[in-house]
């Protein structure tokens, strides 16, 4: 009995060809499998270097775009014979399969693909799985095709976390053939990379910028940004360069970071630079966040200025150089960010700033009573150097900050920083040396500050608040500091650039050669030097007295003479001027105070070769001629009263000065009658100055905390009504002293500068304590008052008393009552 054939259309010769094709297939049941199957087989050849069938890919895609239904089961039927594939090591069938996948998801974009990615992702998480570095590469390269493609839909449930961990660790690859290793690391940063753009695009794959997948990914890009050794040799070759390509894609995360996601992606940099112990040396740390800072939009910059204050905080006793690192970093940052407005991040800036800078003056001091040991003696003065890098870094911080800060914000910095200055009259809770450390480095931060400052009008520039603790600072017995203070006012006052035409302090032959530029005075500075040009002239004729004076202080006041001569001066001021130089040589002259015979003509040396300066800027020839004919005489028989020779280190003083000699001195009448011409009150020369006296003037130069705290306890005193007082006898010299207001501005000025400082820098506990007994005092006054006006009404049914806890009511007569005498009839 001959049997019918099952399958009647399958001819002999048709399933030779199929069983031929398909020796994989099971025989001649080939047909009964599903389509999408024979499809898939389809594409693979027997030989799998004979590569992907493309005749059949194209059926295959064709078949999926038509029935995209059928995408997941085409999907997880190619990622079982894939993974068939990896475990047999048959790579060359897994090439193939990865081909077809990447071609099947560029080809299909709708909503049954979702499904379909699911087996993709599984394939490619599997190649990744895998030792073998070919297929590693392989899976990340269909992983970044994949990224590429932009999906319709978003995808609620889909997540990276896997593909995060696995690149970071091919990011970190050791192989041990160097070109395969860098392979590896190269295909970790690119799928990073492609991770990072499927992610950041998709609001709901915000996780992303979550601290688990951060502090993996930056890591990873860092390693390979710091191992950039041999770079330059590996350009040549046929494979990428690791370290160039994790910092586009680094440079590629940062751009894409939004406003909430950028402190979680700073503060793994900062781990990793402490991990790695990269501060010390600096040089990847500065170059890492330069990168940051040109990477970022460019308001998010104050984020990754707090995000360093802040770790430098949490760093504040760690090595000097660990911190100068830091701070130098800083500086790279706010030099960036400082071309742009980055708000109230100014002040937070200079307030870490000064607060570690101190910080850093007490560690350096802070071994005093261990300096006497030889053991120590060497490593107290590594110490202090180290620490000098410290506060160099965060003067040089502030200084650049502070330079590239629109005027108005330098202002408020400026004052700012004054305010952080010990002065005089206020408690220093340090030791002197360290109160002067802190001063100098203060000071020495405000002539960066102000440096390339140019403000309008003096009285913006050198404001009453600024002015007087500057004043206050350059009457301290140290020329270092006066130096530092002259120099601060020299970039104020300086609004034309003509103090390096000046420097020196020497007899100038001719200043109209030296182009000094100069404008009309304004109204508004002429107002500043009726209000404030006493205190400057002030301030430079006690400063001249010091006895520690070098002949840099003296260059420093003839500069400062010179540029209120060019900036400042009118026909008024320059009366004040002349008058102020003929006042030293007075006090020379006169001696009163035996100050050194090398003070003294250094004095004398300033004020020659002031009027000498002033009398070519006057351009007045009497004047001119005065002045040359006294010069002459000098060059002839007292050359040490001249800055070209009592400056030199050989140079022989005198015993002392021949006040008889006139030839060799400045004299009023003659520069009075010099000047007797339209525009100067020349009867004002004939006044002598006399500097005004002030409360800083009856303080000592230097005081303890003790001598500060009996100060105020002394003034607090003083300022309490005596009631012996209260009945003073009216005499003359009293309606004297009413009538006479002269110092009354000055005093009320200086009260209220002790009153505003002693509410900023005392303790809260002092100001609270204060405050209560001046209420306490109030609430009795006001008892007393009112028990003396306010008094209850008389009752018949008498008054409450209290005895032995007991309230008793003592009833009153009505005879005895007194009643007012509007209630009687």
């Amino acid at each position: 009995m001959i049997m019918a054939a099952p399958f009647p259309h399958l001819t002999l010769q048709s399933l030779h060809t199929h069983t031929h094709t398909h020796t994989r297939v099971c025989g001649c049941c080939g047909p009964l499998r599903p389509r999408y199957k024979r499809l898939v087989d389809n594409i693979f050849p027997e030989d799998p270097k004979d590569g992907l069938v493309k005749s059949d890919m194209e059926k295959l895609t064709f078949y999926a775009v038509s029935a995209p239904e059928k995408l997941d089961r085409i999907g997880a039927y190619l990622a079982e014979r894939l993974s068939r594939d990896v475990v047999r090591h048959r790579y060359g069938y897994v090439v193939i399969a990865m081909e077809a996948l990447d071609q099947l998801l560029m080809a299909c974009h709708s909503q049954s693909i979702k499904p379909f990615v699911e087996s993709f992702l599984h394939m490619v998480a599997k190649l990744l799985e895998s030792r073998e570095p070919d297929l590693q590469v392989l899976g990340t390269n269909s992983f970044v095709k994949f990224a590429n493609i932009e999906e319709d839909t978003p995808s609620y449930h889909r997540r990276y976390d896997f593909f995060v961990s696995q690149f970071s660790a091919m990011c970190h690859s050791t192989h041990e053939d160097p070109e395969t290793c860098s392979r590896i690391r190269v295909a970790g940063i690119k799928g990073l990379q492609g991770v990072v753009r499927k992610t950041v695009n998709d609001e709901l794959q915000a996780i992303i910028w979550e601290p688990q997948h951060m502090d993996k990914l930056i890591p990873s890009m860092l390693f390979n940004m710091q191992d950039n050794e041999d770079s330059e040799s590996r350009r040549d070759k046929e494979y990428e360069n690791p370290a160039s390509l994790a910092e586009s894609c680094f440079r590629e995360l940062l751009g894409r970071a939004a406003y909430g996601n950028m402190n979680n992606a700073v503060h793994p940099v900062l781990v990793h630079l402490d991990n790695h112990r990269l501060w010390d040396p600096n040089d990847f740390a500065v170059s890492c966040f330069r990168i940051i800072m040109y990477s970022i939009q460019a308001q998010h910059s104050h984020h990754v200025i707090q995000q360093v204050l802040s770790h430098l905080d949490t760093h504040s006793k760690n090595t000097p150089r660990v911190r100068a690192g830091i701070v130098q970093v800083l500086l790279e940052t706010v030099a960036i960010a400082a071309k742009g407005s980055i708000g109230p991040t100014v002040l937070e800036v200079f307030n870490t700033l000064l607060k570690h800078l101190r910080m850093s003056v007490d560690f350096e001091l802070g071994d005093g009573s261990r300096r006497n040991s030889a053991s120590s003696l060497s490593s107290t003065r590594t110490k202090e150097s180290e620490e000098r890098i410290v506060q160099n870094a965060i003067i040089q911080t502030i200084g650049f900050f502070g330079g590239n800060l629109p005027d108005y914000q330098r202002a408020e910095v400026m004052m700012f920083i004054m305010g952080k200055v010990p002065v005089y009259g206020t408690p220093c809770h340090t030791l002197d040396t360290g109160t002067k450390r802190i001063q100098a480095m203060l000071l020495s931060s405000l002539i960066m500050v102000t440096s390339g400052f140019k403000c309008k009008t003096m009285c913006a520039g050198l404001p009453v608040a600024f002015l007087e603790p500057l004043c206050s600072i350059s009457l301290m017995e140290d020329s270092e500091l006066r130096q530092l203070v002259l120099e601060i006012l020299h970039n104020i006052i300086d609004r034309h650039d003509n103090r390096a035409k000046l420097r020196g302090i020497r007899i100038i032959p001719n200043v109209a050669a030296l182009k000094i530029k100069r404008e009309k005075i304004s109204k508004q500075d002429v107002v500043f030097m009726k209000k404030h040009g006493q205190q400057l002239y002030r301030h430079i004729y006690l400063g001249c007295k010091e006895e520690d004076n070098v002949e840099k202080n003296f260059e420093l006041l003839f500069t400062a003479l010179a540029l209120i001569t060019i900036e400042l001066a009118n026909e008024e001021v320059m009366i004040d001027l002349i008058r102020l130089s003929i006042a030293l040589q007075d006090m020379v002259l006169a001696n009163e105070e035996n100050m050194p015979m090398f003070i003294r003509c250094g004095i004398m040396a300033l004020v020659a070769a002031y009027l000498n300066f002033l009398s070519q800027m006057i351009a007045n020839p009497p004047f001119c001629q005065h002045v040359s004919k006294v010069i002459e005489m000098r060059n002839l028989d007292a050359p040490y009263l001249l800055p070209e020779h009592v400056f030199r280190e050989k140079c022989v003083l005198p015993d002392a000065l021949d006040r008889d000699d006139v030839g060799l001195y400045f004299q009023t009448a003659d520069l009075a009658e010099a000047l007797s011409v339209p525009g100067y009150n020349v009867e004002r020369l004939a006044v002598p100055y006399i500097p005004q006296v002030t409360e800083e003037d009856r303080l000592p130069r230097r005081k303890s905390f003790v001598d500060t705290i009996s100060l105020q306890v002394d003034i607090l005193s003083n300022s309490l009504p005596d009631q012996s007082q209260l009945a003073e006898e009216i005499t003359f010299e009293t309606l004297k002293k009413a009538i006479d207001t002269t110092g009354l501005e000055e005093q009320e000025r200086e009260r209220r500068r002790q009153v505003m400082e002693k509410f900023q820098k005392a303790p809260f506990e002092e100001i609270a304590a204060h405050c209560e007994s001046k209420a306490n005092m109030l609430h009795d006054r006001l008892a007393q008052i009112f028990e003396l006006t306010i008094r209850p009404p008389p009752s018949p049914s008498g008054t409450v008393t209290v005895t032995s806890g007991h309230a008793q009511y003592q009833s009153v007569p009505v005879y005895e009552m007194k009643f007012p005498d509007l209630c009687v009839y």
